[in-house]
């Protein structure tokens, strides 16, 4: 019970057992709404030194003085003896100590210290307190609903403390008020629904008693009914008075408060109200409030706005009265479907299905059509719901399911068909999307039953007379082939994520007994529909891509070996008709799976796959005797050659096809086509790939079994000569041999990497290859010609060039990144990844990413060696300017602005362990000072060297040094500057702004530009400390770090300087008068080191992110108390073994500077 949240609990508990009689000075009050009202919104102006018992007292006062003579009710004389003597005894005794306010002053202080109170306290127990806590309100007005909650004097008072409360500046009194009055509010509205009800009870009874007999009639009944009804207006009027006080007291102010959880409370409560006691509530007077509320920028609130209107627009008998509100904010809820939080999107859309069915009429087709597009959105949730709202508007009212009897008829093949004519007319019409999977996902959970009706898919895909075009005719293939993988798989198409770990078992069985189906109906049906479509290769690929989905033990174990046979024969028509490479690559992989060992019809498909190799080979053979003896070659006889080409590369990806050697005839091909360049390049690309597949079957083979040497000589003599081919192919004239050859050269080396012997493949290594220099030149210099080049602009009307384009920017990024992988993998010297680096921010868009990747895994592997290859990028990019523009002006250019970019995007990757790239910062400052003077001018003249203005690029990396190595720094250019002659009087601009970027004061004003004067700063600083001495020559003229120096204290980063409370995101959602507050009130004492931290800085635009801002102020600051971070002394082995824990220290300690930035802390938050 040590913790200021513990200590508030149970001071809190101890004066409410001793506050009973301290409270009856409290004046009685009568609830009125008005004067509530009136007495809220002066709590509301009270300023921050209003104290919260002055402010109760008043409003309890200004309640009472304006408070007409009560009557006392029927029902209560029994009870008036007591309520006497009561009052009596109030009046005689008075308050030894106030008891409670002292424990709320208490608590207040606690919670300002802490920031920490039992509604946000993390912890199972505090999440089931604020549960315990919501519940003992509840059962409070439960039990007092029919004495004591008349009495006046309890609820008035607790209406009154939770009403002061809830106008507290401190968060957790208003937090945990508003929850508490906004639960009393609910119960009092469930007591006012049961007097509701009684008074109704009552009426009838009493209508009853008086239409009897003048004989029958009993006057006891009807003056005792009589009686009663008037009990029961009583305790209803005061009922609502205490709902109209809480209501216009809590509610009207805490709806709009500046914490999101208190009005997250207030709209859900409200909607509660509305829906309980709709003939009291459901009005515009309230509803207005959750219409506002629609437009909070906060998720919370947001979605219990929404929550709370389903509520309400779920039940039809409430639907007319909400006409008014629909027609004003019908325009917002139908936006917030496209939310930028999910979860309110998709309660949007619910919404909107709920308005749909329960208010005819009221969604226009401009409405629905902003609802239409969000089924292919990428969040399958959304997706799902939206595709509800799509079935429910346009294919329920067409093909609704007749009941009777309480059971659904079985859907005629009439409804079936107009449900896929509608499916097809909006895919077709609307033009929103390419694929019909998302949009079959999306209309899954509501209407997967009509999705698997393939019965009706193939009958209107086989019917002779149908009147489908044929973008129809693909779209209902594609319909069919996504509706039976969802049914197989179940999982959602390419780039949607349900969230869920796996499938049920009842999800399972339903999805295994799908799967059956799907196999009966359609293995008899698929040969038939491969003769009727086997033309069309749009429409074929979908179709040979539903083999994937069948259970293919039915092929046994139903006896359908004849349509095995049929499908077959298919296939090889279509292989034998087709030469797109997505065709190929469908036929292919619908082969592979038939020939699997495991089942009893794999000698039939290996038959007819032997059949079909050889029908493909024996015409590659005449093919190409006929281009190796013949000069020219017509295009009908290139075109053949191609496509068998091409047939049999697709098959030599998925089979196996060693046997029909394959290589020496395409090797004959290749070598033809660098000798004398008369092959076509169609015939080329496919014959590269199959020689490349024919390399790696035959090391598959080899890796399996312990091969022989001559075998593993005769593999990598194969693997050279294809290298040899391929960089001949580099300097093809046809772009895409260029490209093909450069993905399958790379691919090949780093297959044959020394990554191949990993694993205890150790007899592989005669088959390690590495490139030699000149195949590593011509990949950097194809890389330079054929990624690194300027595309054009996107966007200029012409979609299909824009798609264009789009498809040869990734053709590009596949380039650069095989590229990549190459350096990673040690095949190609690291320095050449200073090619790829120098174009980091200048492709930044494209390939910033890869870039990215590459150089944070190259830092991994060698940090110094790393650092070296961006100074190295530099010196490139900085030699090419100068040869081009020449060292006059060379600063000025734009494209040394762009290197000056580059240099800062190099520093920031670094990241924030100043401690462990201190070695390496000091080798980048020194080697760039060595190039920067190494080519001096003719002797006796007095023009700057030509490369000094690379110390202005070397001044981006300053930020990460400590003070004492910019010291050496400038003391080690000093020394270098001695043996260049330079005029007096004209000191050279690149040494200033680099000796500038090295002085500490110039890093101290970019890092905190909010200068303040110096007599502030002397008050808050304290008298100043003395320079230090200066170190000696000697460590000067060495940049050998032998030590390193102080470890920075954690404190050092304490701000000097007091600073406004500007930075605070909560700042801007309050009024004025909050934020003349919050500028009002200085942070005192020894908490303003702690509350004004590093984070409150404004730090100068830098276009290369926020992170190099941070560091640059702890730079600062740890500057600022040098003579601080000097009272540790550590060893310097112990603090380069300690690295990690010294950059974890560092961050750790600006998570906790945030955690001290709560507004809690400085109560400027609260009202």
């Amino acid at each position: 019970m040590s913790s200021p949240l513990q200590r508030a609990v149970g001071d809190t508990k101890r004066a409410l057992s001793a506050s009973s009689s301290s409270s009856a000075s409290l004046p009685f009050d009568d609830r009125d709404s008005n004067h509530t009202s009136e007495g809220n919104g002066d709590s509301l102006l009270a300023d921050e030194d209003t104290d919260f018992e002055d402010s109760l007292n008043r409003n309890v006062k200004k309640r009472a003085a304006k408070r007409p003579p009560k009557t006392t009710p029927v029902a209560k004389h029994p009870k008036k003896g007591s309520r006497v003597v009561h009052r009596h005894s109030r009046k005689q005794s008075e308050p030894p100590a106030n008891d409670l306010f002292s424990a709320v002053k208490a608590a207040k202080s606690d919670m300002q210290d802490s920031g920490d109170y039992p509604l946000i306290a993390p912890g199972p127990s505090w999440k089931k307190f604020q549960g315990s806590f919501c519940e003992f309100v509840r059962t409070l007005v439960c039990q007092c609903q029919y004495g004591l909650l008349y009495d006046g004097f309890p609820m008035d008072n607790l209406i009154s403390l939770l009403t002061g409360l809830s106008d507290s500046q401190v968060r957790a009194f208003r937090h945990t008020s508003t929850l508490a009055a906004m639960k009393l509010m609910t119960s009092l509205v469930k007591v006012a629904l049961q007097l509701s009800l009684h008074q109704d009870n009552n009426q009838r009874q009493y209508e009853a008693e008086r239409n009897k007999g003048p004989g029958q009639r009993a006057p006891e009944r009807l003056e005792s009914l009589l009686e009663k009804r008037k009990e029961l207006q009583e305790h209803q009027e005061e009922i609502e008075g205490m709902m109209n006080a809480l209501f216009r007291g809590v509610f009207v102010h805490r709806y709009r408060d500046v914490l999101p959880e208190i009005r997250a409370i207030c709209i859900e409560e409200i909607g509660c109200w509305m829906q309980s006691y709709s003939t009291s509530f459901l009005t515009d007077s309230y509803l207005k409030y959750i219409g506002w509320t629609l437009h909070d920028k906060h998720r919370e609130v947001r979605l219990k706005c929404v929550k709370a209107l389903k509520g309400l627009y779920g039940n039809r008998d409430l639907t007319a009265r909400l006409e008014l509100f629909t027609s004003r904010f019908k325009d917002r809820m139908v936006s917030m479907v496209m939310d930028r939080e999910y979860d309110v999107a998709v309660e949007a859309v619910r919404l909107l299905i709920l308005i749909l069915k329960n208010m005819e009429g009221v969604l226009t087709d401009a409405d629905c059509e902003s609802v239409y597009p969000v089924v292919y959105a990428s969040h399958r949730g959304l997706a799902s719901a939206a595709g509800e709202f799509l079935y429910w508007k346009l294919f329920y009212p067409e093909c609704e399911i007749r009941t009777m009897g309480g059971r659904e008829q079985r859907q005629s093949p009439g409804a079936q068909r107009t449900f896929f004519q509608l499916l097809l007319s909006f895919f077709v019409e609307s033009e929103l999307h390419d694929h019909t999977a998302y949009l079959v996902d999306s209309l899954w959970d509501c209407a997967g039953a009509r999705l698997k009706d393939w019965e009706g898919l193939t009958s209107l895909l086989l019917e002779k007379d149908q009147n489908l075009g044929d973008v129809q005719e693909s779209t209902l293939i594609e319909i069919l082939v996504s509706s039976a993988r969802q049914a197989s798989e179940g999982h959602p198409p390419v780039g949607r994520v349900t969230g869920r770990k796996g499938l049920t078992s009842k999800e399972r069985k339903t999805q295994a007994d799908d799967r059956v189906k799907l196999t009966e109906h359609l293995i008899p049906l698929l040969p038939q529909l491969l003769a009727k479509f086997s033309a069309d290769a749009e429409k074929v690929t979908p179709l040979l891509q539903l083999l994937s989905c069948f259970d293919l033990h039915i092929y046994c174990t139903g006896r359908l070996e004849k349509h095995l046979e049929l499908f077959l024969q298919q296939l090889q028509e279509v292989v034998v008709k087709h030469a797109e490479p997505a065709v190929l690559e469908a036929g292919a992989h619908a082969l592979y799976l038939l020939c699997n060992p495991e089942f009893t019809f794999f000698s039939r498909a290996d038959f007819a796959r032997s059949q079909l190799v050889d029908l493909l080979t024996d015409r590659f053979q005449q093919e190409l005797e006929e281009l190796l003896q013949s000069s020219f070659l017509d295009e009908d006889e290139v075109y053949n050659l191609a496509a068998t080409l091409k047939r049999l590369s697709a098959f030599y990806n998925a089979h196996d096809l060693t046997r029909w050697e394959l290589y020496e005839p395409c090797c004959q091909l290749l070598q033809k086509a660098v000798d004398t360049g008369e092959v076509p390049h169609q015939v080329i690309l496919p014959a590269l790939t199959l020689v490349y597949f024919s390399i790696l079957w035959t090391l598959t083979h080899i890796s399996k079994s312990d091969a022989s040497q001559k075998q593993l000589s005769s593999l990598r003599d194969r693997m050279v000569a294809f290298c040899e081919l391929c960089q001949s192919c580099l300097s093809d004239v046809d772009t895409e041999i260029q490209e093909q050859a450069f993905v399958l050269l790379s691919d090949l080396l780093l297959i044959f990497s020394p990554q191949m012997i990993v694993g205890g493949r150790d007899f592989l290594r005669p088959l390690v290859f590495f490139p030699e220099a000149t195949l590593q030149s011509e990949l950097a210099s194809f890389l330079m010609d054929h990624v690194f080049i300027q595309p054009g602009d996107l966007g200029s009307g012409d979609s299909q060039e824009d798609h264009l384009q789009i498809e040869r920017l990734h053709q590009r990024r596949r380039l650069l990144a095989g590229f990549c992988k190459l350096l990673l993998y040690g095949v190609l010297e690291m320095d050449a990844a200073s090619d790829v680096f120098k174009h980091y921010n200048k492709f930044y868009n494209d390939y910033g990413d890869i870039i990215k990747e590459t150089l944070t895994r190259a830092r991994q592997i060698d940090r110094s060696h790393c650092s070296r290859i961006l100074l190295l990028s530099l010196k490139q990019l900085y030699t090419e300017l100068l040869q081009e523009h020449g060292p006059q002006g060379l600063n000025e250019l734009p494209a040394f602005i762009e290197m000056r970019d580059l240099a800062r995007r190099f520093a920031l990757s670094f990241g924030p362990q100043q401690l462990q790239n201190r070695d390496l910062m000091v080798m980048l400052h020194k080697e760039g000072i060595k190039f920067s003077l190494s080519e001096l001018p003719p002797a006796g003249s007095s023009n700057q060297p030509p490369n000094l203005a690379f110390l202005e690029l070397l001044s981006e990396f300053s930020p990460r040094l400590f003070h004492q190595d910019k010291q050496l720094l400038l003391s080690y250019l000093e020394k270098c500057l001695q043996h260049v002659s330079q005029a007096p009087g004209r000191p050279w601009g690149p040494v200033t702004t680099y000796c500038h970027s090295l002085s500490p004061v110039e890093n101290t004003a970019e890092t905190s530009p909010q200068v303040l004067p110096s007599s502030k700063r002397r008050r808050v600083e304290g008298p100043a400390k003395p320079n230090r001495e200066d170190v000696s020559s000697s460590q000067e003229e060495s940049l050998q770090l032998n030590s390193i120096p102080p470890t920075p204290t954690l404190t050092s980063t304490a701000v000097k300087s007091r600073q406004p409370l500007w930075g605070l995101k909560e700042m801007e959602e309050e009024d004025g008068s909050e934020l003349d507050f919050a500028q009002g009130q200085p942070v005192a004492g020894t908490e303003r080191s702690r509350f004004l931290g590093p984070q409150y800085f404004q730090t100068p635009h830098n276009p290369s992110g926020p992170g190099l801002g941070n560091q640059l102020m702890r730079l600062s600051l740890m500057e600022e108390d040098e003579e601080e971070e000097l009272e540790i002394q550590v060893e310097s082995n112990e603090e380069r073994q300690d690295t990690d824990m010294q950059a974890s220290s560092y961050s750790s300690t600006s998570e906790r500077g945030l955690d001290l930035l709560d507004s809690t802390e400085l109560d400027i938050e609260d009202f």
